[in-house]
């Protein structure tokens, strides 16, 4: 469907501090870690176990291979349309405005979907960590501090929380990057901090008794929802596009420099995890960090990624706590949200679409502690399948969005930025996309994400229709 607005691929002028709206204080520093800050959380301190138990360790690290290219195509098609559209919240206006309003909109509440989600479930585990040194303490306590703590750094303005997301980032990086020296050294036979013991040498783990793939390649296939749920944050660079200073060099820059970082921090964590680790002895019950760590013989491993893990849970959340209230902000300012949602303070803060996105995030976190042991999985599903259809969502936008410039007589020569190889990157990254989703129908403990999010979407579509007619969710201007 043919957007109902010409095209139009000039940026629009920085607001000034007289001028209301969102503030451009941001710069490819904060949107580097802020899309870090969204990756690095429970998906790879938590969720790897998981993945490496179920795919095996050669299986694992082939299915964070896959997802780091999914999420090079995904950014390809995320550069162009942010700097067409640098808008705040921007997912459902390339939606709304390539494909379709109701495809906005339903975008726009899956992607708020999938941080409210995922904020109770950080929360959860944060308090559920915080027990190892204060066990007296009940979780919600902690839960409560914790989100009055993520409040503040999101209401005093954005430039704040960007430098908030930096120094997250900067510990969850340097622990990744001393688990893969260090666990990379002793692959090698250097662990002097732990004489004593076996240790596998470089990838023996990757041969066990039942092959390559212990599970078979459908193993690989029902992990790949979890590893999308582990890169998911990446496209946070394009929801804060609206608040970055000079987008056409600032975005593609922090885009390149995000991809490069996440497939060298993601894929060389996950095979030093995977080597290390057998595959029988990984799950959910403890970090892979705290084990690689204990096995290489570092002092207090379990108490300083403890304190690591609580940080990467908390930036997730800072992140989607970010994300969540420019959806509702930008869903305001299209006229498919209240009004309410879009009163800014004098700072440009969206503060009542931030304290009801707080209030989602806590809604989620009673379920989880209810049941923590069996919701987990199924909150990482759900949000898996939310950002897996954000991501449909951008390239689909991406292809209707540059066939609809060119045949409007557009030169992509002129383009700021452009996705290469078109309409070949649009195309493999949404199949791709759509092979994920058809592989946890195959997980028992994945599919109610299917059971829940299909529907989801569909009544998003339904009361989009109900409420603005056939004609608009169209885009067809009556």
């Amino acid at each position: 469907m043919e957007p109902s607005s010409p095209l139009t691929l000039a940026p629009p002028p920085d607001t000034s501090p007289a001028e209301p709206g969102l503030r451009r204080s941001m710069g490819p520093r904060h949107l580097v870690m802020i899309a870090m800050g969204g990756v690095i959380g429970s998906g790879l301190f938590l969720s790897s176990g998981y993945t490496i138990s179920q795919a095996g360790p050669l299986g694992a690290v082939i299915a964070y291979l896959i997802g780091a290219f999914v999420v090079y195509l995904v950014m390809a098609c995320l550069g162009e349309l942010a700097i067409a559209y640098p808008v705040s919240g921007a997912f459902h206006i390339y939606a709304a405005r390539s494909i379709g309003p109701a495809t906005g909109f339903a975008t726009a509440w899956l992607y708020w979907l999938c941080w409210a989600v995922a904020i109770g479930s950080e929360f959860t585990a944060s308090g559920l960590l915080m027990q190892r040194w204060f066990p007296d303490v009940e979780v919600w306590v902690w839960c409560l501090v914790f989100a009055a703590v993520l409040f503040g750094f999101n209401a005093v303005s954005s430039k704040f929380f960007g430098e908030a997301e930096f120094w997250f980032a900067i510990v969850k990086v340097a622990a990744i990057i001393g688990l893969i020296i260090l666990g990379g050294a002793a692959l090698f036979g250097f662990h002097p901090l732990s004489a004593g013991g076996s240790h596998p040498h470089l990838f023996e783990n990757f041969s066990t008794e039942a092959g390559l793939f212990p599970n078979g390649f459908t193993g690989v296939l029902v992990t790949v929802l979890a590893v999308f749920y582990a890169f998911s944050g990446s496209e946070l660079i394009g929801v804060a596009a609206g608040e970055t200073k000079d987008p056409a060099t600032s975005i593609p820059k922090a885009m390149r420099t995000t991809v490069i970082r996440l497939l060298i921090f993601f894929v060389g964590a996950i095979t030093v995890i995977a080597a290390t680790i057998p595959y029988t002895e990984v799950g959910l019950d403890e970090s892979p960090f705290v084990t690689v760590f204990s096995a290489v013989g570092i002092p207090f491993a379990a108490d300083i990624m403890n304190f690591v893990i609580i940080t990467a849970l908390l930036s997730a959340g800072n992140s989607g706590l970010f994300s969540c209230a420019r959806m509702l902000y930008s869903l305001a300012d299209e006229g498919h949200a209240p009004r309410a949602f879009k009163k800014l303070t004098r700072r440009g803060i969206p503060l009542v679409a931030l304290a009801v996105s707080m209030v989602g995030g806590l809604a989620s976190l009673v379920s989880s502690v209810v049941a923590p042991e069996t919701v987990y999985l199924v909150l990482v599903s759900v949000a898996g399948f939310a950002v897996v259809g954000v991501w449909m969502s951008i390239t689909a936008s991406h292809f209707f969005h540059r066939r609809a410039f060119v045949r409007s007589g557009g030169n992509v020569a002129d383009l700021a930025y452009r996705a290469p190889l078109f309409p070949l990157v649009p195309i493999l990254a949404f199949t791709l996309c759509v092979v994920s989703l058809v592989g946890i129908a195959l997980d028992p403990t994945q599919v109610a994400a299917l059971y829940f999010g299909v529907p989801f979407v569909a009544a998003c579509y339904a009361w989009f229709y109900l409420r603005h007619g056939r004609k608009a969710a169209a885009g067809v201007q009556g």
